[in-house]
């Protein structure tokens, strides 16, 4: 009875963790969270950033496992406001200067603290490795540093403004803190109901190697994920090259090339915009942009005229300052570059073309049937 009752705790716990995992992936963020950040004010930020925490089960697996074996108010307050600290200093510093680094990664990295704290409640290290393990403390604040750079990491996803943006930052901060708590609140109540169990010893024990198998499980899943958008991005990029006549060349060879167009197009901080031209099939024109200093990601694309899925045609992706070429279409439609803005300061591209193409411009009228822009990305006419 005692047996059954010890797993009914233990499933509980491991399916409320599983239910909270449903509702989006590590911390990810949905479309209308997205839309409503940057709508919103700093209360619409507050709310996200509670719901964001709730969400993400591999900080609330990490929370989970810190408070697993501490039985005061003043040991569980001492740690958890150890790793308040370390993750609200590098999500406020690291999103204020715009640092990122792949998501999935440091998610990876987020996946095996998991480990790492449950491996330190069985005291892994005495019994495993022969050695004291480190000072606790000190781990919790460095493994908060890094729980906040992904939190940053992922908030950097969306389009943030300059306007207000310190405070934007400590609005979302202040709602993980929220979130935090309430999910604390929940793990107090469900392991002080367990400990009053004769089982507890036991299961614990158990509860701890869940939680090893658990960060194991999101660090490959992670490392997955990073493994699929490398290969994605290198397929895509050879794929361009056998399929396009797109030529990258050096700036130098086409300095002397008579432009018909010069455009000038600035991207906003931490902000993204398309230009396009529209170019029959079989069409070929020339281009040559450069940066006013700080390098842009870009998607040099395609999209067919008239259609409706979104579907987009990628020649070539890359960070840059410059670049330049030419292009010869295989199907008639939009043509042109996403770029992406990930500092916090407003940069210019200077862009000249010619060719055999039509300026996707509202001043302007495009003879042939007009292309669908699609919503992926914001266009600048």
């Amino acid at each position: 009875m005692l047996v059954k009752r010890n797993l009914f705790i233990l499933i509980t716990g491991l399916v409320l963790f599983a239910l909270f995992s449903n509702l989006a992936f590590a911390h990810g963020m949905s479309g209308a969270e997205k839309q409503a950040i940057i709508d919103g004010g700093n209360v619409q930020y507050l709310w996200l950033g509670a719901t964001h925490m709730l969400s993400g089960y591999d900080h609330l697996a990490f929370v989970f496992g810190i408070i697993f074996f501490l039985t005061t108010f003043r040991d569980i307050a001492k740690y958890v406001t150890a790793f308040t600290l370390g993750h609200s200093v590098t999500l406020i510093f690291a999103t204020f200067n715009a640092i990122q680094l792949n998501y999935f990664l440091i998610d990876a990295v987020i996946a095996l603290s998991v480990c790492y704290i449950a491996f330190a409640n069985i005291d892994g290290f005495r019994k495993y490795l022969g050695i004291n393990p480190p000072n606790m403390m000190l781990m919790i604040i460095g493994l908060g540093l890094i729980h906040g750079f992904g939190l940053s990491t992922r908030l950097q996803e969306l389009p943030l403004s300059e306007d207000g943006l310190l405070l934007n930052i400590i609005s979302f901060n202040i709602g993980i803190e929220l979130g935090q708590i309430s999910a604390l609140f929940l793990m107090l109540l469900l392991i002080a109901a367990w400990r009053k169990t004769h089982g507890f010893k036991a299961f614990s024990l158990i509860a701890n190697y869940a939680l090893i198998a658990m960060g194991i499980y999101l660090f490959f899943m992670q490392m997955h994920g990073y493994e699929h958008t490398i290969n994605k991005e290198l397929g895509a990029s050879k794929e361009a090259s056998a399929q396009s006549t797109a030529v990258q060349g050096g700036l130098a060879s086409m300095e002397s090339t008579e432009w018909k167009d010069s455009i000038a197009v600035t991207i906003p901080a931490r902000g993204d915009k398309e230009y396009k031209l529209f170019l029959a099939k079989g069409a070929t024109f020339n281009y040559s942009w450069r940066t006013d200093g700080e390098p842009l990601f870009y998607d040099f694309h395609g999209e067919p005229a008239g259609d409706t899925t979104g579907y987009f045609k990628s020649f070539h992706k890359s960070t840059e300052s410059q670049s330049s070429g030419s292009l010869t279409s295989t199907f008639a439609g939009t043509h042109g570059w996403y770029w992406k803005n990930n500092t916090h300061t407003p940069i210019t591209i200077s862009l000249k073309v010619n060719g055999e193409y039509q300026l996707v411009d509202k001043n302007k009228v495009i003879n042939e049937p007009a292309p669908k822009l699609q919503a992926r990305h914001e266009s600048i006419d």
